[in-house]
């Protein structure tokens, strides 16, 4: 397992490998999650839509037609742009 040093600042520098493989680059945020067993996870802040996973919550509705989509879709634009904006 990599190792780092902590700084008199409280800083740490990734191992490049850890780096590379996690996608990080300077810029890059990182998240800290303390676990119940005293580790600590980090990972990128990405933001990739596959980390908005679990975010809101789970939908317990009906599932949605692409068709019902597309008119909610059209409902929105006609009422943010005017009712006339589509004629």
């Amino acid at each position: 397992m990599p190792t780092a040093t902590v700084t008199s600042k409280g800083q740490v520098t990734l191992p490049v490998a850890l780096r590379r493989d996690l996608g990080i680059r300077p810029g890059t945020q990182v998240e800290f999650e303390e676990m119940a067993d005293g580790w600590v996870r980090m990972r990128p802040r990405t933001g990739r839509m596959a980390d908005l996973a679990g975010f809101f919550g789970t939908w317990e509705g009906p599932a949605a037609s692409l068709e019902d989509m597309d008119r909610a879709v059209a409902a929105g634009a006609v009422e943010s742009l005017g009712e006339g904006a589509g004629e």
